[in-house]
Parts: structure tokens; C-alpha cells; sequence
């Protein structure tokens, strides 16, 4: 495949940027995929509708789409070994283009759900490659950030679908998904594959170029040879799949993502963002609902931005467990409402409290909780098992989902919305505990300083970033 040599053309970091937004347009489409049933399920189930649904159909569409994540694990592990980073995400984007163009054309809602089933597919592999592809193309000193943008793209995507869902036909708002999809066939397929995959395997000529373009310099040999050892030396030492739970440093690892992935879902994000129109319309809130998931996705696009901007000076952590007891509160809140409406209180002089808690929750929730994770994943697996952890811990965040989504249609049919909501809550606050005790900070540190970390290495990082100390021994589950 050929690759432009884009810098020749823009200096400093800027193909990293470049080569960033383009692969995370992919990441718009899922945010689109991701937002599409709280908007269309509606115009689904209005009389006009050309497709016909059931209840059952409803709950369908929000988890087939999490399914086909699942489903699409073997594959992503295959693509992410044998063909690399970059045209993982290449392959991603054309599977996620024939989803809408089903959708554009569909007619029953078996092809919705065929089309779901394969947009999860494309989900789980744009969502493993592409954190990855970004934390091995950039700078340490920016690689927060630009691994950022793959969240601030996918909440790009829930705005747009929010905006344009309820106002167009599906076939009009799936045709818009394409045309993303498209440009980014058009444009990141000119990009470097990742350095390090290509050390990996053994195309030091192509890793050299591909450097060189990236950094915009053709004084890379330090950091090529910086890499070459840090792969050279984790090739040595392991790399069975098993060892990704048998290796102390990875099965910790493995242990953070965990809790983090299920800490995501069971905040109830999935949730949310699949039935925010329902949710809103059931509080009687004193704004339309599509009005509200409007400012909603705005406020979580925002404090994405702003995290991102903060995640390298600040850090993970702080950033983390700051965002799990906040957003644990507005959650409680919200379960305070829909008790009290529930069990016959009156609450007509109280029903901006949905609107105030929702907001908050998009603010406190992208702040952290909704952010770090996906950064943590591209960080804490080294480069020999990277592919099968980051699979792994996709795994984990799709299990996580479909469990909290029938978690929370199962209570809010049989008891009211308050259980589900109280659950997310506590959730919430104990993995904020979680955080604090036994989650390391990454902030300014290479990867293979990443993995000494997690090894217990006594270890000295004096980085730009600064408020590290010397010997730094960060306590973590064994």
C-alpha cells in the first residue's frame, strides 16, 4: 500500500496528528452506531415507520450491536497479528461502510440487526487497533492527548446522531455515516503503519521510514533504537499467549482493565447513551428530551476536549478517580428522583433535578471515567502481548456492556428506573476507592518505564511532566 510522506509537507508533531484524526474517523461512525438507537428507535416505532419493531426488537438492536463485538474477538486478534495496526483499522472502516449502506437500503428489521451485528464486529476491531496504532505512533509527551481523540471522535459521532436522528430519514442519517467512512478510506490509508508492529516484524527499513515520516525528521536513529530494544528485549523474555495471565506485571494489568471496563458500564453509560430518550421522557423533565441529548452529548464532547487537554499535566489518576466519585453522586441523585416519582411522591416542583444530573453526569463522566480507560488499555501491556490484552480487555468492556444494558431493563420493568440507577451509583464510588489504591500513574512515562512500573522496579522518572518522585513503587493487586 503506498504511504505519502507527509512530512515533507508539515513539521513537528503534526503527522502524528494527522495521521491520528484521520484513523479515528472510524471512532465517529461507532460514536454514531453506538447514540443511534436512543434517536431512531422512536421514528422505529411510530406508526410511518418503513420498518416494524416489537419491544423485543428494541432490546435486540442495543445488544446485537455489543454482541458482534464479541463475536468479532477471533478475528481482531488475526487481523491485529498478521496485517498490522493500520489495516486493521482500514478493514474496520469497510466493514462499518456496509453496515450503513444496510441500513440505507434496509427493509425489515432483520437487516437492522444483521447490520448492528456487523458494526459490532467493526467496533471491536477499530477499538483495539486504534489505541494501540495511536500510543505507538506518538511522542510520549502528546500521547495522552492523541489517544484521546479516539472518544472525542466517537462522542463527535453520538452528537451527530442526536442532532440529525430524530429531524431525517434513517436511510438520510446512515448515508452521513458513510460519507465519514469513506473519507477516511480516502485519506488515513496514505499513513505510516505503527513503528513498533513493524519492528516486531523484523521490517527495520520500513520502521526506520516510517519513524522519519512521523516525527518529521531523518535524525530518528535513538529512538528507533530505543524501540528495537524495549521490543527485542519483551520478544526474549515471553510472549505465549498464556503468559498474558501467568506474567505478574500483565495479570495486573489484566486485573486494572477489568475493573475499569466494568466500572465504565456499570455507571451506567451504555445505558444512557442507548435510551436517553426514554430515560428523559420517563423522569416528565421540563425540556423536550431531544433538546437535552443535544446539550448532553455537547457537554460530554466538551469535557472530553478538556480532559484531553489535562490528562498529560494533571494525569491519569486524579483525572479518574476525581470523575468516579463525582459521577457516582449525580447517579444517586437521579435514583433519588425516580424513588421518590415512583412511590407516588410528588415531584412536578422538582423535575429539573433529571436535567441537572444528567448534564453533570456528562460533564463528570467524560472527565475520567469515560476517557482514561481506553488510554490505560494502549498503555499497560507490553508490546508482545499488547494485541491479545487489549482483545482481552475489549472483551471485558463488550461483557460488561450487554450485562449492565439487560442488567437494567430486567429492574426498570420489575421494580422502577431507581434500582438500576442506584446500582451504577455505588459502582461508581467503589471504583473510585479502587482507583486510588491500586491504579498506577502513567503520565510522562515511556512504555517500557510503564512496564517497570508495573513490575515493581525500583525505578527514577524525571520527565518533563515533573511530579514524580524518585524510586516510585506504586501499590497494585498481585
Amino acid at each position: 500500500m503506498v504511504v505519502v510522506d507527509i512530512s515533507k509537507v508539515f513539521s513537528g508533531r503534526i503527522p502524528q496528528i494527522l495521521a491520528t484524526i484521520t484513523g479515528t474517523l472510524n471512532a465517529l461512525s461507532d460514536g454514531m452506531q453506538y447514540g443511534w438507537s436512543s434517536p431512531i428507535v422512536p421514528i422505529l416505532e411510530s406508526p410511518s415507520s418503513p420498518v416494524k419493531i416489537t419491544n423485543s426488537d428494541i432490546v435486540w438492536i442495543e445488544n446485537t450491536f455489543m454482541l458482534g463485538g464479541l463475536a468479532g474477538i477471533p478475528l481482531t486478534i488475526y487481523l491485529l497479528d498478521k496485517l498490522g495496526r493500520k489495516n486493521s483499522m482500514l478493514i474496520s472502516a469497510v466493514e462499518n461502510l456496509i453496515a450503513w449502506l444496510l441500513l440505507i437500503f434496509a427493509s425489515s428489521s432483520e437487516v437492522i440487526l444483521i447490520a448492528r451485528f456487523l458494526t459490532g464486529i467493526a467496533g471491536d476491531c477499530n477499538f483495539v487497533a486504534t489505541p494501540m496504532y495511536i500510543a505507538e505512533i506518538a511522542d510520549k509527551k502528546i500521547r495522552g492527548r492523541l489517544g484521546s481523540l479516539i472518544f472525542i471522535m466517537m462522542l463527535l459521532g453520538i452528537l451527530l446522531i442526536y442532532a440529525i436522528g430524530p429531524f431525517i430519514s434513517i436511510s438520510a442519517s446512515s448515508g452521513v455515516g458513510a460519507a465519514v467512512l469513506i473519507t477516511q478510506l480516502l485519506t488515513f490509508s496514505f499513513m505510516p503503519e505503527s513503528p513498533y508492529y513493524l519492528l516486531v516484524k523484523n521490517r527495520k527499513v520500513e520502521a526506520r521510514k516510517a519513524l522519519q515520516i512521523l516525527r518529521a525528521s531523518e535524525d530518528v536513529d535513538d529512538e528507533l533504537e530505543e524501540i528495537a530494544q524495549s521490543v527485542e528485549k519483551e520478544n526474549e523474555s515471553r510472549g505465549r499467549p498464556f503468559e498474558l495471565f501467568t506474567v505478574k506485571s500483565n495479570r495486573k494489568a489484566v486485573i486494572i482493565m477489568l475493573v475499569l471496563n466494568f466500572a465504565q458500564h456499570f455507571s451506567g453509560v451504555s445505558v444512557i447513551l442507548m435510551n436517553l430518550h426514554m430515560i428523559l421522557k420517563d423522569a416528565a423533565t421540563i425540556i423536550p428530551p431531544s433538546i437535552i441529548a443535544i446539550i448532553f452529548s455537547v457537554l460530554m464532547l466538551v469535557a472530553c476536549a478538556l480532559s484531553a487537554l489535562l490528562i498529560d499535566s494533571l494525569g491519569r489518576k486524579i483525572l479518574l478517580y476525581s470523575s468516579c466519585f463525582t459521577t457516582g453522586v449525580s447517579l444517586l441523585m437521579l435514583a433519588s428522583y425516580f424513588a421518590c416519582k415512583n412511590n407516588g411522591i410528588n415531584v412536578d416542583s422538582y423535575n429539573w433535578v433529571p436535567v441537572v444530573t444528567i448534564i453533570s453526569y456528562a460533564i463528570t463522566f467524560k472527565c475520567g471515567l469515560g476517557l482514561i480507560p481506553i488510554v490505560l488499555t494502549a498503555e499497560l501491556f507490553p508490546t508482545n502481548v499488547k494485541a491479545l490484552g487489549c482483545t482481552v480487555s475489549d472483551a471485558m468492556y463488550i461483557i460488561a456492556s450487554v450485562s449492565s444494558i439487560y442488567m437494567f431493563h430486567f429492574l426498570q420493568t420489575r421494580y422502577g428506573m431507581h434500582i438500576p440507577f442506584f446500582i451504577f451509583g455505588c459502582s461508581c464510588l467503589l471504583s473510585g476507592v479502587f482507583t486510588i489504591f491500586y491504579i498506577p500513574e502513567t503520565k510522562g512515562k515511556t512504555l517500557d518505564e510503564i512496564q517497570k512500573l508495573l513490575k515493581g522496579q525500583l525505578m527514577s522518572v524525571n520527565g518533563a511532566c515533573g511530579s514524580d518522585t524518585d524510586n516510585e513503587r506504586i501499590p497494585l493487586l498481585s
